[in-house]
């Protein structure tokens, strides 16, 4: 929370001010398409991605609000990006091979392109604005349906059956709880 949340309060409380006196600026937000949609065993994560797409949207709004139409707002919800850190995450080989993981400066490059056209929001890749659209229009029960059938409602055991090991299983983890249950019981 405090890096992919409280860091955009305190980074925006310092910039703003001056943004708004000089009617210039841009202010980018790096949240994930897991603040759109969520997935399970990595319910922090989604929650302080959630509280970056909340955070933003309102910021976009209180500056629609005072008319300062010279600071513009991006928020970029890039896809598993390869970077390592969720290493072990498995999604189902079709699906990967539509979705597969991203490599860092693609999302760079995609994010510099959204910032340069005055973007308001950019999903990397492409394909997951289908989720976003699909959890605005469809109800619960056929959003549960994709992840299903996508694989994202198991994506991350394997991720988590990793750290647990490598965490000599601490029950005490308040990190990924849900699923930490979930796999003393499966074992």
């Amino acid at each position: 929370m405090k890096v992919n949340c409280h860091a955009l309060f305190w980074t925006v409380k310092a910039f703003l001010p001056q943004m708004k006196a000089q009617n210039h600026g841009h202010i980018v937000t790096i949240a994930s398409v897991l603040g759109l949609f969520s997935t399970a065993c990595v319910e922090d994560y989604c929650a302080s991605k959630f509280a970056a797409v909340g955070f933003h949207e309102s910021l976009a709004h209180e500056l629609l609000a005072e008319e300062v139409e010279g600071v513009k707002t991006t928020l970029v919800c890039p896809y598993i990006v390869n970077t390592g850190m969720f290493e072990g995450c498995k999604i189902r080989e079709e699906v990967e091979m539509l979705l597969p993981p991203l490599e860092p400066q693609y999302c760079v490059e995609q994010a510099m392109n959204a910032i340069l056209i005055d973007q308001p929001l950019v999903c990397i890749p492409r394909l997951t604005y289908l989720p976003v659209i699909s959890r605005a229009l469809l109800p619960w029960e056929a959003n549960v349906v994709t992840y299903r059938f996508m694989g994202s409602d198991r994506c991350m055991y394997p991720f988590i059956d990793t750290r647990t090991r490598s965490t000599n299983s601490d029950s005490r983890n308040v990190l990924n709880w849900g699923c930490n249950r979930k796999l003393k019981n499966q074992h």
